[in-house]
């Protein structure tokens, strides 16, 4: 079993990466924080076979804090692993910012620049990984990342500030951050010359970024799903859902409801039509009508319910049983009048999709009796 050490353990990538390492099987981690020692920071580097670094300062409250919290822990680390002549291999988080003359990054810099001249000196494997902006769940809004900050504001209401709205960032979601890590644990990470890369990014403006978050708030009035097709829209609605105030998990649904029953609609996509639940009381039918183009499936979760077709153009009338204690798919052809009549003594609960929105400027719903 690898023993494998994690500094920053409580940190944004700390906390996912000790996750998905237990999710893999391996136990015997080594977690160390800002709550721990010098003296536990040692004993963990007597017999660890990995090591990712990942703690580190990013906004200090001096910038003296810098160097000591990015330079001087990894030099620290990397004298206890020699002092220990442990070559355990030693995965490094440096950041983007390694590049510019600024306090930041300067101190990132030269974390890199001890860990290079270790690797030289020991011959112990480092792998150094310059990330670019990261967001997932259990980052921190105002510190980690600017995608935190929106999706905690705009959950909660609260403005956001899009200073500019034509500046491009590059992204890196969490989770594929551990696909590369785990690789690298593996010995098969991704390298671009000297730095380990996370091969999957994304950029967008920060304008456009601000606008989708948004409209993850808004989907639930107007029921729209977000474009889960789209890899980058994804992972923001599943890093904004994880923003989301425990007492807002829930929403209310607009229910049409009147003495035969309800309907609801629950979802709405531009290309993949609705998802609606009908409701309807003992002895009630529905529908009488038939679609030209719009075309729908019905699934009968709970009661007893008799589902009549006929062709517009024929008296032959078609009837099938249906009960929620087999579900069955139902497809409700163009050019067939249809009806769904409650035969039960309890109430008859469908699941209805149909291809298209409901547009009232173009129903495509014409009455007519099966």
């Amino acid at each position: 079993m690898t023993k494998i050490l994690v500094t920053g353990a409580n940190g944004f990538v700390g906390k996912n990466l000790v996750a998905e390492l237990r999710n893999h099987g391996h136990e015997e981690l080594y977690l160390y924080n800002r709550d721990n020692s010098l003296e536990d920071l040692e004993k963990f580097t007597t017999n660890c076979d990995f090591v990712f670094h990942l703690a580190g300062v990013n906004r200090p409250q001096n910038e003296s804090e810098f160097m000591e919290g990015n330079q001087g822990l990894t030099s620290q680390l990397l004298q206890f692993l020699m002092k220990n002549k442990n070559k355990a291999p030693v995965l490094i988080t440096s950041s983007i910012q390694a590049e510019k003359d600024n306090p930041y990054g300067l101190s990132k810099k030269a974390g890199e620049d001890e860990l290079f001249a270790y690797s030289k000196e020991t011959g112990a494997k480092v792998f150094v990984y310059r990330l670019p902006n990261l967001f997932g769940k259990w980052s921190k809004p105002n510190y980690n990342t600017v995608v935190a900050t929106f999706c905690h504001n705009v959950s909660r209401d609260i403005d956001i500030q899009v200073n500019n709205p034509a500046a491009v960032l590059e992204l890196a979601y969490i989770d594929d951050v551990m696909v590369e890590f785990l690789r690298a644990l593996e010995g098969n990470p991704t390298i671009n010359r000297t730095f380990g890369v996370v091969p999957v990014t994304h950029k967008i403006k920060l304008g456009d970024l601000a606008d989708r978050i948004r409209s993850f708030k808004e989907s639930r009035t107007s029921l729209a799903v977000p474009k889960m097709s789209d890899d980058l829209t994804k992972k923001l609605y599943s890093t904004y859902l994880s923003f989301l105030p425990e007492d807002k998990f829930s929403y209310d649904l607009k229910m049409n409801v009147d003495n035969r029953g309800s309907f609801t609609e629950f979802l709405r996509t531009p290309d993949r039509g609705q998802v609606s639940v009908n409701i309807s009381k003992p002895g009630i039918t529905k529908g009488n009508h038939w679609h030209h183009t719009k075309n729908e499936k019905f699934l009968v979760v709970s009661g007893n319910g008799l589902i009549r077709f006929r062709n517009i153009e024929s008296e032959e009338i078609i009837e099938y049983y249906v009960n929620g204690d087999k579900l069955q798919v139902l497809d409700i052809p163009t050019g067939y009048t249809h009806s769904i009549v409650n035969v039960g003594e309890t109430d008859l609960v469908t699941v209805m999709w149909v291809n298209e929105s409901f547009d009232l400027k173009k129903p495509d719903t014409h009455y007519l009796e099966v």
